[in-house]
């Protein structure tokens, strides 16, 4: 049941998804994997909408060449905290209705269980494909949906993994190498966490139609939407 406050609270969205849409919202668990320019935002506008309780996990801490992209960390973060605790700290009190877990945890094959525990979605932030993989493999065991991001410079894309019914990360991006330091603008992490926020948002709600078997490419530079069929 949703109280008095959290009725007023999400009185604009409910508007769309309905009571129903929100108690969903609210029973389900979401882990967010990397806290930084995509988790920000996601973790961001996951706890404005409700969501009952939200892992994040990020072992690293905030560094001041973090800053023009990482808005959950401020100057004062720096150096101290992990991302997922710095980040755990401000979204409890921007609501106090959710509950924020921070995992400070590198993710390896030994602990990816435990550590994303019993979520009924997973964000991938990250920036590697290697940490990416293992997660598309624990989902695809589980059957948990998996949403996809990734930036760089004024360029993005995401995707949504659902085991059974869309092909893998690793069939989708077969030959990625590891990349050094790549170019980014901050407002690009910012559209693409966004849009992945509204991906876990549409699939636990089932308003609008995920991005399955689909990849939107996004060239904020010259205002470029493309939605790529896999």
């Amino acid at each position: 049941m949703l109280s008095g406050a959290e009725l007023e609270r999400y009185d604009r969205q409910i508007m769309l998804i309905g009571e129903e849409g929100q108690e969903k919202l609210k029973a389900a668990t979401v882990a967010i994997a990397g806290v930084g320019g995509l988790g920000s935002p996601v973790a961001y506008y996951l706890t404005a909408a409700g969501i009952g309780r939200i892992i994040l996990i990020d072992p690293e801490k905030p560094e001041l060449s973090n800053l023009n992209r990482q808005i959950l960390h401020w100057e004062e973060d720096l150096g101290k905290k992990a991302k997922s605790e710095s980040a755990a700290w401000k979204l409890k009190r921007f609501n106090s209705d959710v509950e924020v877990i921070a995992r400070a945890e590198r993710l390896t094959a030994e602990n990816v269980g435990r550590v994303v525990g019993d979520a009924d979605v997973v964000v991938d932030c990250l920036d590697n494909f290697e940490t990416r993989f293992l997660l598309d493999d624990f989902t695809a065991e589980r059957g948990i949906p998996l949403v996809h991001g990734a930036v760089e410079g004024t360029y993005g894309q995401v995707t949504t993994i659902f085991p059974g019914k869309t092909r893998r990360l690793r069939e989708i991006f077969k030959n990625v190498r590891r990349r050094g330091k790549f170019p980014i603008i901050g407002a690009t992490a910012g559209v693409i966490g966004s849009i992945q926020a509204m991906e876990v948002i549409k699939l636990l709600t089932g308003i609008g139609e995920p991005l399955l078997n689909r990849l939107l490419i996004v060239d904020l530079a010259h205002n470029g939407f493309e939605v790529v069929e896999l």
